[in-house]
């Protein structure tokens, strides 16, 4: 009798199922196809080294790619011996041969890119700087440049294709150039309002593009006058299409909160020109930035919509729309195609949009052949593709990222996902954990290149608002759907997905809102190598916690503590802030943001700078969390735009504010912001006096009452500040014409300890101001390598003449004097490195400049005497004593101090947060 046969052992991937029968459709585990991505790395690099470079070096490195793959194949092909004895030799060498082709292609479609760009007359008038009338096409949507120190019009940036020009002599030629167009108007609305393919004929002054630009952009026009544009032809059926579809987005997105309105047209079309500043910088200190540019992760919702689970989207188990209606495969891809070309129209074609296309296209290629989908071949073909299609994008930061954060998903993403499911964690945590970690550790070096910063809740606030995504897509593509039949029905589906919205609003700022949100980081690329060996330590360490409950709870402190950033042990490891610190002029770029401590945790604040983050970053380094009183001494972006950041997070009395000056838009911005808070704005009186504690108080020396027709400058608050025996005159950006009516107001002005030099240390300077002053310390609060030439060389030269020892912010980063006059300083970037200077002794002579008479002989050695002793010979009587009234109820610690003329406010015991 026959024995039966052995039973045949299972596969191993049934086998760990679990189950009698296996697993139903296992998950092979097969070694990734890497055939398409040597070509497509080559070609990307090759494209990237000759985009702008010139054409002698370009033809010398595609030849010599193509020579090298012409050797390498016949070598393949008269391998002989060695190619039968090794038969993956002629493998490895075919494909070598395959990657120096495709990168003698990549380099050879930049290099003729290059010269057509170059080429033609407007690159010629660009270099001569000429004038000339052309004819545009645009190419993209336009947009608002960031606002300017200066607090003047923000320019119109939008692309555009010169197609017709009109050189000075009258010769008229077609074209077909890149170029930006960079227009200042007056009426900005009619610029902001064009769509794409729209065409313009302007009068316009042509420059060359920046360094590195050369080869994307043939020049940069500037049009002359300041009224809207001369439209010549309107734009297509599709763009029109798209532009109603957009718009109907923002109508009725329109009655929603503030974050919902702004958020959601980003979310859903990438359409960012909604939102304001201070969540915009919310949204990049949290690394967020992907999620309003709209790249992958919408389009990859919307397909899913259609299809289901692309892993079952060949099967009868199929899910989506198209499944429930039973639609064939082929059909499914055709409309899938469909949709992608409209993803692409609405949200414009930009890098990611681009390449999350192409893959979600090849996707769908191999679903309608029914061919085997790999996302890992399909991405490197979309790179090789795109990179041959335009080679600009091969110098692109964002296609870079979007590639970058694919690949990760595709590679490491489900490695570390095993790894965490291993480690106990359920299967679908652990995806949404290793998706954000792989996609945040891929791209942080990237990201260092440009921003300079390292964001140290990525991780947590994408892994959050991720959750959120994908209701927000599905109901906003519905919106979008319903716009254009139902306008209400829309408003209803955009009200369902602005509570997601304000999810992801409120992850942002709270992710922002930690005193270590970023990390400041080296930029260039030297930056992002340091940046790739510290993430690679840090994960070696990662996983060694993994397994040490004790490395874990350690690595957990640190990170905390990181975010935190507790002052005390701020201070006890970088030595900022100094103790005893009584004044600090914080490093906020071109502008001022002055801090007077005025207790624990309370400080009065005296202009804010232009950037919300480096003036919230300031006071949360020195650990202020109430301000009784923000002085803005005029109306300038460089002092005012800060305003948000000031704000965030802290109990603030009231604003204080002088005469408009001209800067009405700054004015409004100011009024707005602050109305938003629940924040009071006052006017200041010439000769009032406050006090804030017993160690603060100030007067008010200018702008005097009744004068009309000053400038914002000549506008500014200037006050005369004693705290804790140091007198500190703090005159904004007064011009020479105010300084010489500030000395003759006030002609018993005498010696202070400290001087802010006015208007960030410009040449325009009153001199017998500084001799009469003749200041102990100066600060200059200036932006580093600012285009003003701030400070001036003869202004730092009259302010030596005059004694006094000059602190600049764009060379020693954030400024502090003690009571003693010693000044400290944080370094630039964020590098703490106190030093200390030299406090000067009463009676310590000075020595004048001798191009220059001497000051004033000295009647008696210098003493620093009580503040109320030293008062101006311009107050106007004693000031009142008169107590603030209770801290209003929910906000505690905020006092009314702008409620009276003269307000004395004692800082209750302890620290107290908002």
């Amino acid at each position: 009798m026959n024995a039966p046969p052995a039973a045949r052992p299972r596969a191993a991937v049934h086998a760990a199922s679990g189950h009698r029968l296996g697993a139903a459709h296992p998950r092979q585990e097969a070694p990734p196809d890497l055939r398409l991505v040597p070509p497509a790395l080559a070609a990307w690099a090759a494209a990237a080294l000759s985009l702008g470079a010139a054409g002698r070096t370009a033809a010398v490195g595609v030849g010599c790619c193509c020579l090298l793959a012409l050797g390498l194949l016949v070598t393949a092909k008269r391998g002989g011996r060695t190619a039968r004895r090794r038969p993956g030799c002629r493998g490895v060498l075919l494909a070598a041969a395959l990657a120096l082709l495709c990168a003698a292609a990549g380099g050879a479609v930049a290099a003729l890119h290059t010269a057509a760009v170059r080429a033609g007359p407007v690159a010629e008038l660009a270099e001569r700087r000429a004038r000339a009338l052309v004819e545009v096409t645009l190419t993209g949507d336009p947009r608002l440049a960031r606002p300017r120190a200066d607090g003047g019009p923000r320019p119109v940036v939008v692309p555009a294709e010169v197609t017709r020009i009109t050189a000075p002599d009258g010769r008229r030629t077609g074209v077909r150039s890149p170029v930006l167009v960079v227009a200042l108007s007056d009426t900005p609305r009619g610029w902001l309002a064009l769509l794409p393919s729209t065409r313009l004929r302007l009068t316009a002054r042509l420059a060359p593009p920046l360094p590195g630009q050369g080869g994307e952009l043939t020049a940069v026009l500037r049009p002359s006058g300041a009224g809207p544009p001369t439209v010549i032809g309107g734009p297509g059926t599709v763009q029109r299409l798209a532009g109603a579809v957009r718009a109907d987005l923002r109508t009725a997105s329109a009655g929603l909160p503030a974050d919902a309105r702004a958020l959601l047209p980003a979310l859903i079309v990438g359409d960012a020109s909604g939102i304001p500043p201070d969540l915009q910088q919310a949204v990049e200190a949290a690394d967020m930035t992907h999620m309003i540019v709209v790249s992958g992760s919408q389009l990859a919702v919307v397909l899913t919509v259609l299809i289901g689970s692309p892993g079952l989207a060949s099967r009868a188990e199929r899910g989506g729309l198209a499944g429930r209606f039973g639609v064939p495969l082929r059909c499914t891809a055709v409309l899938g195609c469909g949709l992608i070309l409209a993803f692409v129209t609405v949200c414009r074609p930009g890098p990611s949009v681009l390449r999350a296309a192409v893959c979600g296209g090849l996707t769908l290629l191999a679903l309608a052949t029914g061919r085997r989908r790999s996302l890992l071949p399909a991405l490197a073909a979309a790179v090789l593709l795109l990179v041959l299609y335009d080679p600009a994008l091969a110098r692109s930061y964002g296609f870079l990222l979007s590639v970058l954060a694919t690949a990760a998903l595709l590679t490491l993403a489900p490695s570390w996902s095993r790894l965490l499911q291993r480690r106990g964690l359920p299967g679908r945590p652990a995806e949404l954990v290793a998706v954000a970690a792989a996609t945040q550790v891929v791209c942080a070096p990237v990201v260092a290149v440009f921003a300079a910063r390292v964001s140290l809740v990525g991780i947590p606030c994408n892994l959050l608002a991720e959750l959120a995504l994908a209701p927000v897509t599905v109901l906003g593509w519905a919106a979008l759907a319903a716009g254009p039949v139902a306008i209400p029905v829309a408003a209803g589906l955009l009200w369902l997905a602005s509570w997601p919205a304000r999810w992801i609003a409120l992850v942002a700022r709270t992710g922002a809102a930690f005193p270590g949100a970023e990390l400041t980081w080296p930029d260039g690329w030297a930056g992002a190598a340091l940046l790739l060996v510290a993430t690679l330590a840090a994960l070696a360490f990662v996983r060694r916690a993994l397994d040490r409950p004790s490395l874990a709870a350690l690595a957990a402190v640190l990170l905390l503590v990181a975010l935190l950033r507790p002052v005390p042990l701020t201070r006890a490891v970088t030595g900022w802030p100094p103790p005893g610190w009584r004044l600090v002029a914080c490093d906020v770029g071109q502008g001022d943001g002055l801090v007077l401590a005025a207790g624990s945790g309370t400080a009065l604040v005296v202009d804010v700078g232009p950037d919300p983050s480096a003036m919230d970053r300031c006071l949360r380094r020195l650990g202020v969390d109430r301000v009784p009183l923000i002085v803005l001494s005029h109306f300038h972006a460089d002092h005012v735009r800060g305003l948000p950041g000031a704000l965030r997070g802290r109990a603030v009395g009231a604003v204080q504010t002088t005469a408009p000056g001209g800067a009405s838009g700054q004015a409004r911005f100011v009024r707005r912001t602050a109305a938003a808070a629940g924040v009071p704005v006052l006017r200041a009186r010439p000769g009032e006096r406050r006090r804030i504690g017993e160690r603060l108080s100030w007067e008010v020396l200018w702008p005097p009452a009744g004068m009309r027709g000053l400038s914002a400058n000549d506008s500014s608050i200037t006050l005369l500040v004693r705290t804790a025996g140091l007198t500190v005159l703090l005159p904004g950006d007064l011009e020479p014409p105010a300084q010489r009516g500030l000395l003759a107001r006030h002609p018993g002005l005498s010696r202070v300890d400290v001087l802010k030099v006015a208007h960030h240390g410009s040449a325009h300077q009153h001199r017998p101001l500084l001799d009469r002053l003749s200041p102990a310390v100066a600060l200059v609060s200036c932006g580093e390598a600012n285009d003003y030439g701030h400070p001036a060389p003869v202004t730092l030269a009259a302010l030596r003449a005059a004694g006094a020892r000059v602190r600049r912010t764009d060379v020693d980063g954030a400024l502090a004097v003690d009571a003693a006059g010693r000044v400290s300083v944080s370094g630039r970037r964020g590098r703490s490195s106190p030093r200390p200077s030299p406090a000067r002794r009463p009676g310590r002579s000075r020595r004048p400049s001798p191009p220059r008479p001497p000051p004033p002989p000295r009647a008696a050695p210098r003493r620093r005497r009580p503040p109320t002793s030293r008062a101006s010979a311009a107050a106007p009587g004693p000031p009142s004593t008169a107590a603030c009234p209770a801290p209003a109820p929910g906000r505690p610690g905020a006092c009314p101090v702008a409620l009276r003329p003269a307000c004395r406010w004692r800082a209750p015991p302890g620290p107290a947060r908002s």
